[in-house]
């Protein structure tokens, strides 16, 4: 994507083939639970492929995934897919919350190694009798039953990791022990993940690699957890945000235009699956896939019999 020019966003004669997917973590509260499931109602009708459901460090949040979980079965009908790491986890607590989730129905896992559960920037321990990576983690799950199993990819490395060959070489034995479909961190520069996948698919690695986009609800927030995350925020797109923090009408609306401008760039690049990190909050989401021409199915006008 040309950072020295801002293109407002057009339709894509791709985009009636796009495939999206939502991200969404568990509410702990009410009031946040509601927005949640504002959220999903919103964004139900655009038919995803799948909705994941986020996992806190050493299970913080475990209960309350599986609750939501639980509820995604029972009153909707898309397809969840839980999140789990072996953070501060023995490999028997592990497996117990694999077997929790075959049997609520749940037939696809985003398997994680997760952040220290002192946070991220921390450094990473295993626990002495547990999962000592993702990769041991996803050969558990495949063992344990049929699940489809999603892992997390990283165009600008992992932040703990010595470089991006060590990451393509970690993707790789994840790939090896079982899985189906590599997510990426976000990302705001197109040509990084360009030449990750390249590189990626010239290790031999040849399962999907979807993008995961986020749009900016807050310029200063995101850039916030970029750092942590280890995602660089290019000086150009935080042009697009000067000026901005006090108004948040026309900060959703560039937000909008810039998260589009980059989907339908990758489109134009061949990418056709994208993983958005909602935050919970639908309507720019929403927005973002209507510019893309992700719309909700119509129904068919009823014919008068008179």
């Amino acid at each position: 994507m040309d950072a020295s020019t801002f293109h407002v966003p057009r339709p894509s004669e791709e985009a009636g083939r796009l495939n999206v997917s939502f991200e969404f973590f568990p509410p702990k509260t009410e009031a946040m639970e509601e927005t949640l499931w504002r959220s999903i109602e919103r964004l139900k009708p655009l038919a995803p492929a799948f909705v994941s459901v986020t996992y806190g460090a050493g299970g913080s949040t475990r209960e309350r995934t599986h609750a939501t979980i639980a509820r995604l079965l029972a009153e909707t009908e898309l397809k969840p897919a839980a999140h789990l790491t072996c953070v501060a986890a023995s490999k028997a607590e592990v497996d117990g919350v694999v077997r929790a989730y075959r049997d609520a129905g749940i037939r696809h896992i985003v398997a994680l190694r997760g952040d220290p559960a002192n946070g991220a920037g921390c450094a990473y321990a295993p626990h002495p009798e547990g999962y000592k990576n993702a990769a041991a983690l996803v050969e558990a799950i495949a063992r344990s039953g049929d699940f489809e199993i999603s892992v997390a990819a990283y165009p600008e490395k992992h932040p703990e990791s010595p470089s991006i060959a060590a990451d393509i070489d970690m993707l790789k034995r994840k790939v090896d022990a079982g899985a189906d479909r590599a997510i990426t961190q976000f990302f705001f520069e197109n040509d990084a993940f360009e030449r990750y996948v390249e590189r990626v698919r010239a290790a031999g690695i040849a399962i999907p690699i979807v993008p995961g986009i986020v749009p900016v609800h807050s310029f200063k927030q995101t850039s916030a957890f970029a750092a942590r995350c280890g995602a660089s925020v290019p000086g150009w797109l935080a042009k697009r945000f000067e000026g901005l923090e006090d108004d948040p009408t026309t900060r959703q609306l560039v937000a909008a235009a810039v998260c589009a401008e980059q989907v339908l760039d990758l489109v134009d690049r061949g990418i056709v699956d994208f993983h958005f990190y909602t935050m919970n909050r639908a309507d720019l989401v929403y927005a973002i896939c209507h510019l893309l021409g992700v719309r909700p199915a119509k129904t068919p006008e009823l014919v008068s019999q008179e």
